[in-house]
């Protein structure tokens, strides 16, 4: 009995107007062929080959079953026995920025201060008059010894040109005496709800402001112009086809983001799907015009809202019941949009009266409560239904909350990356037994909670095979833990699979869509030089994509010449 497995619902409609008079089907417009294919469809889950038909797959199965959809223009493509994997989709990433990352300065892999300062300097004598030096993902714990850096770092090597560095967290920046001056930015200021100014001894402003105080500094930081924000997005499309992630779901986009996506939508150049989550202090707007989640087409949807309940472990601002250790009462900032909470709550009730998807940053045990406690505000008031609540990173859970992610059906949309970058100084921050609930995703899904993979890019890597590589050994990036940073975490490459398939494609309402190498769904594919089912986990890390295919387009070839 063949396994070939036929799409008879495409037969019979999107097929129709390509049958001859002698044809009983049509030909495929892609085969590929020779390839150990892992489906992640539990009904066929290994195969040989696939056949697609304009963006959707046809046949699944072995060679000689898919041969015959194979016609005299059908593209034949040999895997040589490689995997093919569907398509990546990265479940939360900051997109545009993200590629504009990858033309700005590089300050993550920093390893002292001095160098930090030495490249700020060297990119401000290249910098235009009245322009910015911006991003940079700076990361302290890297240096010896590992001290937050003060404005006195840049000053003298940047005595004209405004500098505001990001630290690779995204909720702390660092600015130089210029760029505060520009912000107004005295020891007179006042930290603003959600936000911190950090001081000197004597109360002047150090030039490093944590998560809503980086407002003062971004009211004044030009705009993207359209030209710099296409070409940012354009970066970003190109090198999300090079590591294989084929869909992405942006968290906190902008409007002027949507409006380059349609752009780039309606020339056919988007290559990467986009489902896009604007701020939550818009959710009138998509209210008000009677978006719903997932609304739009294949490759541009919106319909979510982003929202944030607190800031990062690294910051030192994620929201705990109990301090940050070594850091006095500090225990964390609740968001500027958690203050009032009943604000917060309003805007909650508002999105899902409207049927609109809420994704909330939560980092700190908490802040994760919180957000826990809201949601089920929101089930109380309008009733049971399909929602996909989700909790953006949820890092740091409180052992009495992962049983209420269940119970409210919330999906847990994690970094793997993170827990072996974090896991280098987390139990520094939190002691041990906070950190053992810390990137708990053995523990999620023991309770029956989605997981939803992604990287949180630019903020970290947004290549899936070194989260891949994070999820199936938590080897900590400092080489201290190589058995596993809480090794009862790990999971196995299936489940990292699935979760970085099927489980982003749920989060975003997509399941039927894509997710899996299954017939009638879009041709989202990838294929990786190893079997990363059968090498050794540590070499996960090194595997790299030869072919993506986005809706049976080839996107990306590693063959090919470069342009």
């Amino acid at each position: 009995m063949s396994r070939t497995v036929l799409y008879s619902v495409l037969l019979s409609t999107l097929m129709i107007p390509r049958l001859g008079a002698a044809q009983a089907k049509p030909a495929a417009d892609l085969i590929v062929t020779n390839a150990k294919i892992w489906t992640v469809d539990k009904s066929l889950p290994t195969a040989q080959a696939v056949a697609v038909l304009l963006d959707r797959i046809v046949a699944v199965g072995s060679d000689a079953d898919v041969d015959a959809w194979r016609g005299p223009h059908t593209q034949m493509i040999d895997a040589g026995g490689k995997l093919l994997l569907p398509g990546f989709n990265d479940a939360h990433v900051h997109f545009v920025s993200g590629g504009k990352q990858l033309d700005s300065i590089r300050l993550n892999d920093a390893t002292s201060a001095q160098e930090f300062a030495r490249r700020i300097g060297e990119r401000a004598k290249v910098t235009a008059k009245g322009e910015w030096v911006l991003d940079g993902n700076w990361d302290e714990t890297k240096w010896t010894p590992s001290n937050m850096p003060t404005k006195e770092l840049m000053d003298a090597l940047t005595p004209e040109t405004p500098v505001f560095v990001s630290r690779y967290d995204g909720h702390m920046g660092l600015a130089n005496s210029v760029a505060l001056r520009l912000a107004g930015i005295t020891a007179k200021t006042p930290d603003p709800p959600g936000g911190t100014i950090v001081r000197d001894a004597q109360g002047n402003p150090t030039g490093a402001l944590k998560d809503a105080a980086t407002d003062y500094i971004y009211k004044v930081i030009p705009p993207l112009s359209h030209d710099q924000r296409m070409k940012a997005a354009k970066r970003a499309l190109a090198y999300a086809a090079s590591v294989g992630v084929t869909s992405v779901q942006h968290m906190d986009a902008s409007y002027a983001d949507i409006a380059i996506y349609a752009e780039l939508l309606q020339r056919g150049e988007l290559t990467t799907r986009i489902y896009a989550a604007p701020l939550i202090t818009h959710v009138e707007d998509q209210a008000t015009i009677g978006v719903r989640h997932a609304f739009g087409g294949p490759y541009l949807r919106i319909g979510a809202v982003k929202a944030f309940a607190d800031g990062s472990l690294g910051s030192g601002t994620a929201y705990f019941y109990e301090p940050f250790l070594n850091q006095g009462s500090n225990r964390g900032l609740l968001a500027d949009e958690m203050h009032p909470i009943s604000l917060m709550r309003d805007r909650y009730m508002t999105a899902d009266a409207a049927g609109i998807q809420i994704c909330t940053h939560a980092i700190g045990d908490e802040g994760i409560s919180t957000i826990l406690d809201l949601y089920a505000d929101v089930v109380k008031a309008h009733g049971e239904a399909d929602r996909r609540f989700r909790i953006e990173h949820a890092q740091h859970m409180a052992a009495k909350d992962f049983e209420r992610f269940a119970q409210l059906h919330v999906i847990a949309s994690v970094q793997p990356y993170h827990a072996i970058d974090d896991g280098r100084f987390a139990e520094s921050h939190i002691g041990h037994d906070r950190a053992s609930r810390t990137y708990a995703f053995r523990t999620f899904l023991d309770h029956g909670v989605r997981l939803a993979f992604g990287t949180d890019w630019e903020v970290a890597p947004l290549d899936p095979l070194l989260s891949v590589y994070a999820a199936v050994t938590r080897a900590t990036l400092d080489g201290k833990n190589s058995k596993g940073w809480f090794p009862e975490q790990k999971l196995s490459v299936a489940e990292t699979i699935e979760a970085y398939t099927m489980g982003s494609a749920y989060a975003e309402f997509q399941e039927s869509e894509k997710g899996s190498i299954t017939p009638g769904k879009l041709a989202d594919m990838v294929l990786i030089n190893e079997d990363i089912f059968s090498i050794a986990p540590e070499k996960i890390r090194d595997v790299r994509v030869l072919k993506t295919f986005a809706g049976g387009r080839l996107v990306f070839d590693a063959n090919a010449p470069a342009k």
